[in-house]
């Protein structure tokens, strides 16, 4: 793993010299060539596999990367905790951009800022960067007589090929989820002298593009799992997972019969068809099926562990305390900056450990007692391993976010705004003294992601929930430690309706996948925003009186969601210069 960091850190000059990125003179500038990338005579294909590393690169690693703050801080899980007029997420949230001003940390189709990672790795942010160097790479590696190759008979440039395949396909998959149709390149790597005033494919061409990519390339990919310096690569299961997540985005309410321009084709289906659920959820059946991929039995340790089998597809990170010290509470010696501040919001979303909702009067729920600090029945434990409250145990003390407290002192220091902090992704610093190095991989996907889009997929063809829908969040519950219950059914209610399951389903993506990028998303497809991000966002005000506390709520940021936030606006430079290329609607 060290080593793919350090390559993707110091061997990125031959991306850089077509892909726009700082050029590293390992080698003299003026000898780099596409002949000199492409060697007929390199049978090691050391500058050809230098220059794919160079296109994984431009897969973000998602910590901290939206301006120095997670992209859920612009969904209704979290805000910054940062004060000034130019922060990306709050910008986004409060519907302060536009075509022309849409923030360089998230506008990923113009591509001319590098990156917004706290350190900078001069690598092209836009994901047409990705697809131009991966269609540079599919173009030429042909020509390298590179040896070695799989057990099928797959050649080693026939992977690499493959690899740069799903790659292109993925960033497709990220310019489609914010932009709808955008053009579809091809194989074609254009110049300056080409004719560039290219239109935007249909929603559904993409789609079924990237479809039939992953299904073309996933018999020439390494076999999952695959371990150590080569567990970022892309596998047959990455290949297969990335056409469920497609399938899924393609039959979500946003895109298919619920079209925020019914008759255009770019925004989206203009029908409704059951049918696209039901692909969904085969897709992500075969991935099931294929027996390659577990939860891990921690959860705090999917993001820790760095060969464990619940990981399909990453982006990996160094090894550092860059999370803890850009994320955890203040107050602490070993230091925090506290950037993410959770909203109440979320922290209501997890339910206690008998998986029952905190507003159940059977739950056990205490508003006296609101993190089960002292009582007996506790919390889901995914939310002692999400979010930092009053009272939690960390350095070897306990976080104190009531007014004037250690964590909350009131200062001109940055602290929470909320009363909370985030705790996922960080080490087992409970009972430690300071903070030490761990992995800070980014995981693109996982299989509990597969658990979670066939049980919706499912949910949504049948008439009412039946086991195979119930299964599956069974499983992510009795992982997450939450207790099976008397029925076996870890808090959920037995026979729900189809529209009582969804609901279920959908507060699971929040709680499992809280700051993975994927609720920013979520509640778009489903098409929700308008009414969750339309509430202000909340925190608490935790008093101490003595050995006692109060907890007041809070208003702690007014959120607008317009309509054509659904989608996000065709740069305003793309449009003004090509006459073909179609605005999203309201923009």
């Amino acid at each position: 793993m060290k080593n793919y960091i350090n390559k993707i850190s110091t061997i990125l000059l031959i991306a850089a010299i077509l892909g726009g990125c700082k050029k590293y003179e390992q080698f003299p500038v003026d000898k780099v060539t596409g002949n000199y990338v492409f060697d007929p005579l390199d049978s090691a294909g050391v500058n050809a596999q230098s220059f794919l590393y160079g296109v994984y690169a431009i897969v973000k690693n998602g910590h901290n990367r939206v301006g120095n703050d997670y992209l859920d801080a612009a969904s209704d899980d979290a805000v910054s905790s940062r004060t000034g007029g130019n922060i990306p997420v709050t910008l986004i949230t409060t519907n302060a951009v536009t075509s022309f001003s849409f923030p360089g940390a998230e506008n990923f189709w113009e591509g001319t800022s590098l990156s917004q990672a706290p350190t900078s790795s001069g690598v092209p942010d836009a994901f047409w960067a990705g697809v131009r160097n991966a269609n540079i790479f599919i173009n030429n590696i042909g020509v390298v007589p590179v040896k070695g190759g799989l057990s099928n008979g797959t050649t080693t440039a026939q992977l690499w090929r493959s690899e740069a395949r799903f790659l292109r396909a993925y960033f497709y998959f990220e310019l489609v989820r914010r932009y709808g149709g955008v053009p579809l390149l091809g194989n074609k790597v254009y110049d300056i002298s080409d004719k560039l005033d290219l239109p935007r494919s249909n929603f559904a061409d993409c789609i079924n593009y990237i479809v039939s990519e992953c299904d073309a390339i996933k018999d020439s990919l390494l076999m999952a799992p695959v371990a150590d310096a080569d567990n970022y690569r892309a596998t047959r299961g990455a290949a297969m997972a990335l056409k469920a997540k497609t399938l899924l985005l393609a039959a979500s309410p946003l895109f298919n019969g619920d079209n925020i321009d019914k008759a255009n084709p770019l925004t989206g289906y203009t029908d409704y068809d059951v049918n696209r659920w039901t692909l969904a959820a085969q897709a992500a059946k075969d991935v099931m099926d294929l027996n390659a991929y577990s939860l891990n039995p921690v959860f705090t340790h999917i993001f820790l562990d760095q060969n464990n089998r619940e990981r399909i597809f990453i982006r990996p990170g160094n090894n550092s305390t860059n999370i803890e010290t850009n994320n955890g509470p203040v107050g602490f010696q070993a230091g925090g900056s506290g950037n993410t501040s959770p909203t109440q919001e979320l922290v209501n979303a997890f339910p206690m450990q008998n998986g029952l909702p905190v507003t159940d009067p059977a739950s056990g729920y205490l508003a006296s007692d609101p993190y089960s600090v002292l009582s007996a029945v506790k919390r889901d434990p995914r939310f002692t391993a999400t979010i930092f409250y009053n009272g939690a145990n960390w350095l070897n003390s306990t976080v104190q976010t009531y007014e004037g407290g250690q964590s909350k002192p009131n200062t001109s220091l940055q602290q929470t705004v909320s009363g909370f902090y985030m705790r996922k992704f960080m080490g087992d610093f409970e009972s430690a003294g300071t903070y030490s190095n761990h992995s800070s991989d980014w995981i693109v996907m996982r299989y509990a992601e597969i658990l979670l889009e066939y049980a919706e997929a499912r949910n949504e063809v049948e008439a009412a929930p039946q086991a195979d829908v119930y299964d599956q969040l069974y499983a992510l519950r009795a992982r997450a430690g939450i207790d099976a219950g008397a029925g076996g059914n870890y808090g959920l209610a037995p026979n729900m309706t189809q529209a009582e399951m969804r609901a279920a389903i959908q507060n699971e993506w929040r709680i499992e996948f809280a700051f993975e990028e994927h609720r920013y998303f979520d509640i778009r497809r489903w098409k929700i925003a308008e009414t969750v991000m339309n509430q202000p966002r909340t925190g608490v005000s935790v008093v101490k009186n003595g050995n006692f506390y109060t907890y007041n709520p809070i208003t702690i940021l007014n959120t607008v969601f317009k309509k054509n936030q659904y989608l996000y606006p065709i740069p305003y430079n793309e449009v003004a210069k090509n006459p073909n290329m179609k605005q999203n609607p309201g923009w």
